[in-house]
């Protein structure tokens, strides 16, 4: 049985790989994830994307942010070998408005925002409202569960390197 640190190091690269393919995803195939989760109207990059380039001894890091920031930057450092280590995402799903950033190497989502929920009016009302954002949170996490599952599975496939891998080239040399 591997030691966890040595798991963990092996294959962090899948975090990276996961977020690479959702900006692809993203930008050349929106309706893909209606079929994977039916409640998702959009899924984007909102102001935020980090990326990191290791092929060389020195480890080339790359910021993106703002909210109408360039991209081609990103897409430079992919070109090089590069992979998404960090996105911040917007999404709406249903009628709730989400923003998140999300860490390859670790899948950790952090800084959740979600729609405004109803006042509190009166302390009574503070459980459920409580309850209510512990629920939306719940709902991110499922969210990227079901992404990271369908990716795995894609992942996994013959179609990986036959399709979808000379689909993500393409896109990255546009």
């Amino acid at each position: 049985m591997l030691d966890v640190s040595i798991s963990y190091n092996r294959y962090k690269f899948l975090g990276h790989e996961f977020l690479t393919w959702l900006w692809f995803i993203m930008e050349e195939d929106q309706d893909r994830f209606h079929h994977i989760e039916k409640e998702l109207i959009f899924l984007t990059i909102d102001n935020r994307i980090v990326l990191e380039n290791t092929r060389h001894e020195a480890v080339e890091r790359i910021i993106i942010n703002g909210d109408e920031a360039d991209l081609e930057e990103g897409k430079l450092c992919l070109r090089k070998g590069g992979l998404v280590t960090e996105l911040n995402f917007s999404c709406k799903s249903g009628n709730i408005g989400f923003k998140f950033n999300l860490k390859g190497e670790s899948l950790t989502i952090s800084a959740i925002k979600v729609s405004e929920t109803g006042t509190i009016e009166q302390e009574e009302d503070l459980d459920g409202a409580v309850l209510e954002k512990i629920f939306l949170c719940e709902k991110v996490v499922h969210l990227i569960e079901t992404l990271y599952f369908q990716f795995v599975k894609l992942r996994l496939s013959p179609s990986w390197h036959k399709t979808i891998v000379p689909l993500v080239k393409k896109w990255i040399s546009v």
